[in-house]
C-alpha cells in the first residue's frame, strides 16, 4: 500500500469510533460488491470458511486488497474457521420427534434402513449420559441417556421437526481441545500463504485452545492475530483467561444463546466488552444486529437499539453476517449501521466508562493513560501515536478516549489489523524520528485536520522498535 497516495479528506471529527465488519457471501461476491461494502463504511471483511471453497476465498482476498488500494484505506481480513460444527447428516423428508421419545443418533447412519438418525460427528467419543443436547438452534431439546459405539441414545424433552444438516449444540460437553478440525488445519495452511489479518477460532472452550492455535500459526509462519469466538458455555466459565490469552474476542450471540440462555447474552456481552477494555483486547459484537434487513430495507427499532447499545458500551466493532452475505440489502445494512454508530457517538452525553477497578499495571498502560488525560485537558482533536506492532494504539484505544487515535506505522499488516480497533485510523509511513509530526503535517494539508487544531503525539526514541513509546508532545497546528 503506497501510503503517500492515501488521501482521505474526511474531517477527523467525523471519524466513526465503533468499527463495522461485513461478511462476504452470495449477495456481495464480486469486486463491485466488496468495493461497495468498503465504500459504505466496512472496516473489516469476514470470510466465512463454513461456506465456499479456498479458490473462492482466494478471489475474495484479491478483491478486498484491490478495493483497499482503490479507496485508500486499510481493511482487516478475518478468516473465520468453521470449527467442529456438529450437524445432523443426510436423510430424506422430515422427521417428526415428540416429547418423551427415545431417539438414536449414529455416525453416518441410514435412517431408512435402521431408524437411527445420522450425524456427521462421532459424538460417542465426547458426550456422557445426563448431558444436554439441542438441535436446530435449540428448537429441539434432549438429554443423553446412553452412549454406545458410534451412537448415542437421547431422550427428547421438547419435540419438533428434524431437518437434514441442522446444527447440534452440546453445552455440557467438553471437547478436550479437539476444536481445530482437519478442515480447519487445511484452511489455516491456506490462509498462512495469503493476506490474512485475523483468524477467528470457533467454539473456543479454554485458553489452551488459543495457545494451540497460536502454535499452529507460528509453525506456518503466519502473522495473523487470533479472535476467540465466545459461543459455548465452557467459554463463559473460562472467560477471563481466554480474553487474556487471545488477541481479540468476538461475541457470537447465535450459538451462545443456544448454549446458555437468550436472556443471559446481553449480560455476557457487557462483561466481554468490559474485559476487552481491561486487557486491551478488541471486542466484536456479532449475530443478528440487523437480522430483519436480510429481507427488509429498514431495520426494526429493536435492532437499531441493539447497535446503539453496543456502541454505548464501547465495543470495538459491530459485525454483519447474513445481512451482507446473503441478504437482499447488503449496502443498505452497512449504511444503517454507520448512521446509528455515528449518531450514537455524537449524541451520547457521557464518555464511555470502564467499570473495572483493577487493571493490568504496566509502563505502557501508564503512558497511555497519561496521553489520554493530556489530550482531554488540552481539548485536543486527536492523539497521533507512532506504533510498530499496533500495541500502543490498541492500549490507548482500550481506555476509550473521546478523541480519535491516529496510528502511524511502517507495517502494512499492523495498519490492516488496527482497522477494526475502536476509534483508530491508521496510516503507513516509513520509520523516522519525526514520523508523527510528518503525518500530522500531511493530515493538515489534506483537510483531515484544520489550522488551530491541537493534537497530542506519542512516539519513542527508537522508531520501529516495539514497546518503546516514551515521549509525549502537544502540538498546535
Amino acid at each position: 500500500m503506497d501510503s503517500d497516495n492515501i488521501v482521505r479528506d474526511v474531517p477527523i471529527k467525523k471519524f466513526k469510533r465503533t468499527k463495522i465488519v461485513a461478511t462476504v457471501g452470495p449477495s456481495t461476491n464480486s469486486y463491485k460488491g466488496v468495493l461497495s461494502l468498503m465504500k459504505s463504511g466496512a472496516n473489516g471483511i469476514r470470510l466465512n470458511f463454513s461456506h465456499g471453497n479456498q479458490k473462492e476465498h482466494e478471489q475474495q482476498i484479491k478483491w478486498i486488497r484491490k478495493a483497499s488500494e482503490e479507496i485508500k484505506k486499510p481493511v482487516a481480513i478475518i478468516q473465520d474457521l468453521q470449527g467442529p460444527k456438529i450437524r445432523l447428516g443426510d436423510f430424506d423428508n422430515l422427521i417428526e420427534v415428540k416429547s418423551g421419545h427415545l431417539l438414536t443418533l449414529s455416525l453416518n447412519a441410514d435412517y431408512e434402513q435402521t431408524g437411527e438418525v445420522p450425524i456427521q460427528f462421532d459424538l460417542s467419543k465426547k458426550v456422557k449420559p445426563g448431558e444436554h443436547l439441542f438441535i436446530s438452534d435449540g428448537k429441539i431439546k434432549a438429554v443423553v441417556e446412553k452412549v454406545g459405539d458410534k451412537k448415542i441414545q437421547i431422550s427428547v424433552k421438547h419435540g419438533g421437526i428434524l431437518i437434514r444438516r441442522k446444527g447440534i449444540n452440546l453445552p455440557d460437553t467438553d471437547f478436550g481441545g479437539d476444536i481445530i478440525t482437519a478442515k480447519d488445519k487445511d484452511d489455516l495452511a491456506f490462509g498462512s500463504t495469503r493476506d490474512i489479518d485475523y483468524v477467528a477460532l470457533s467454539f473456543v472452550q479454554s485458553a489452551e485452545d488459543i495457545r494451540t492455535l497460536r502454535k499452529s500459526l507460528a509453525s506456518l509462519g503466519s502473522t495473523a492475530r487470533i479472535i476467540a469466538k465466545i459461543e459455548t458455555k465452557k467459554a463463559i466459565d473460562n472467560l477471563e483467561e481466554i480474553i487474556q490469552e487471545t488477541d481479540a474476542v468476538m461475541i457470537a450471540r447465535g450459538d451462545l444463546a443456544t448454549e446458555t440462555t437468550p436472556e443471559s447474552v446481553p449480560i455476557v456481552q457487557r462483561k466481554i466488552i468490559e474485559l476487552g477494555k481491561k486487557y486491551a483486547k478488541p471486542s466484536i459484537v456479532a449475530t443478528q444486529l440487523l437480522a430483519s434487513m436480510t429481507e427488509e430495507p429498514e431495520p426494526t427499532r429493536a435492532e437499531v437499539s441493539d447497535v446503539a447499545t453496543a456502541t454505548i458500551l464501547g465495543a470495538d466493532a459491530v459485525m454483519l453476517s447474513d445481512e451482507t452475505a446473503s441478504g437482499k440489502y447488503p449496502i443498505e445494512s452497512i449504511n444503517v449501521m454507520k448512521r446509528v454508530v455515528n449518531y450514537t457517538q455524537k449524541n451520547t452525553p457521557e464518555p464511555i466508562m470502564t467499570h473495572f477497578t483493577e487493571v493490568q499495571r504496566s509502563k505502557q498502560r501508564a503512558i497511555s493513560q497519561a496521553i489520554i488525560n493530556l489530550a482531554h485537558e488540552m481539548s485536543a482533536v486527536s492523539i497521533v501515536a507512532e506504533t510498530k506492532s499496533g500495541a500502543t494504539a490498541i492500549q490507548i484505544s482500550a481506555d476509550r478516549p473521546t478523541v480519535p487515535v491516529v496510528a502511524v506505522t511502517s507495517s502494512v499488516r499492523t495498519a490492516q489489523q488496527l482497522a477494526i480497533v475502536y476509534g483508530t485510523k491508521s496510516y503507513v509511513r516509513p520509520d523516522s524520528k519525526l514520523q508523527a509530526t510528518k503525518l500530522t503535517n500531511w493530515l493538515l494539508k489534506n483537510n483531515v485536520l484544520e489550522k488551530g487544531d491541537i493534537v497530542v503525539t506519542a512516539s519513542g526514541q527508537h522508531p520501529g522498535a516495539v514497546g518503546t513509546t516514551d515521549t509525549i508532545k502537544i502540538r498546535i497546528l
